[in-house]
């Protein structure tokens, strides 16, 4: 440990109260390591505003004391670059100080939290993100997570599977959604037009903004490919994200004809992100396994109508026939004909843009994200 890790350590067994907090990742371009960054941040400020110390161990971040802000909320946290068994050392360490609160960001954790838990009888709470719940467990990461005090499901569908699949018990599953990455809210409220960054085409546009790995097939890029062919041809598709599935979807838009019409902008910074959504007419990601879907929140709060998978998390944040639509995955007609609708319904779009905004400012803001997770993690300590 550095000497930034010794200071902190020291200060740790000053204080009289300790949260300790575990995460697989807390950098990095993901979803749940955003919304994992979004936790650290609420949960170094619950502390705080109790005059607690707090200790945030990541395992898979390169190591050393690393700092992140959030909405004005700075935190810091240690990394401990995939090295098990100093990442097990520093928890054992912390739990030597006997922490009065613990949280776990992963459910691959748990294990590692029942035994802070029995250690120290501090209370437990964890989340379940979706597909890593969505089918049962290794029995021994099952086993600990039912002995847990409690859950955060960040869907209704996941909560369902929390409790149907692994097994926990109702009363300890919290359903709890993400917020929308802050920045973008504020960016929203700028009325300044960021330039179309390069490779971004004229005339009407469908965007969708996702990973393109292999093990993400699910997401339903091929579907908007097939869907564009059925589409006027001045209809463009904007794919912002990169990886190992590229080549194949490239090899699709070729098959059906719509290579020229299909644009891989690739992995863009912030600033181009924002200028897609806001030159884009419609957001689509037929997705039959979000967790949540917090790329749907950045275009709604842009004003953008959206159209996504009716599964899984999906449903929760977009109400069909009023912010958005849904379709279900892996039938091209239903897709095809919804973007199709909103191509040509200008007043349509705008409209549903508009409620699909409302919906964003009225459920998924931080200050409502942390203001529930202060709420649940006093709930816990009281008990």
């Amino acid at each position: 440990m550095g000497a930034g890790g010794r200071e902190i350590a020291f200060l740790c067994f000053l204080a009289p109260n300790m949260l300790l907090g575990l995460f697989t990742q807390l950098e990095g371009p993901g979803g749940v390591q955003r919304a994992s960054r979004h936790l650290a941040a609420v949960l170094s400020e619950w502390a705080d505003r109790r005059s607690w110390t707090y200790r945030l161990l990541s395992l898979n971040d390169i190591c050393g004391i690393h700092r992140i802000e959030i909405a004005g909320r700075r935190c810091h946290f240690e990394g401990f670059a995939r090295r098990k068994g100093s990442f097990l050392r520093a928890t054992l360490s912390a739990t030597c100080v006997g922490p009065k609160l613990v949280f776990v960001n992963h459910p691959n954790l748990t294990p590692l939290a029942r035994v802070v838990q029995v250690l120290t009888s501090a209370p437990v709470i964890a989340v379940g993100w979706g597909v890593d719940v969505w089918e049962p467990l290794l029995w021994y990461r099952r086993w600990a997570m039912r002995r847990l005090d409690a859950l955060l499901a960040i869907s209704s569908y996941t909560a369902e599977q929390l409790i149907v699949v692994q097994k926990i018990n109702p009363c300890r599953v919290r359903l709890f959604p993400l917020a929308l990455e802050p920045v973008f809210w504020e960016r929203t409220q700028k009325p300044m037009i960021q330039r179309r960054p390069a490779g971004f085409p004229g005339g009407r546009v469908v965007l969708t903004v996702t990973r393109l790995a292999a093990v993400d097939a699910y997401k339903g890029v091929d579907l908007l490919i097939q869907a564009l062919a059925r589409l006027p041809d001045d209809t463009h598709l904007v794919v912002v994200g990169d990886g190992d599935d590229r080549p194949r979807l490239q090899a699709l838009a070729r098959a059906q004809g719509v290579a020229h019409r299909v644009h891989f902008l690739g992995a863009l910074e912030r600033e181009e992100l924002v200028a897609c959504y806001q030159h884009c007419d419609i957001f689509a990601l037929p997705s039959k396994g979000e967790g949540f879907g917090l790329v749907f929140l950045e275009a709604m709060a842009f004003g953008k109508p959206v159209v996504g998978g009716a599964h899984g998390g999906t449903p929760d944040i977009i109400e069909h026939g009023t912010s958005g639509f849904l379709v279900p995955h892996g039938d091209v007609e239903p897709l095809t004909a919804t973007l199709l609708r909103l191509l040509t319904d200008p007043a349509l779009c705008a409209e549903v843009g508009r409620r699909a905004r409302e919906r964003v400012a009225q459920h998924y803001l931080f200050p409502q994200f942390a203001a529930r997770l202060h709420a649940i993690l006093d709930e816990l300590l009281a008990r």
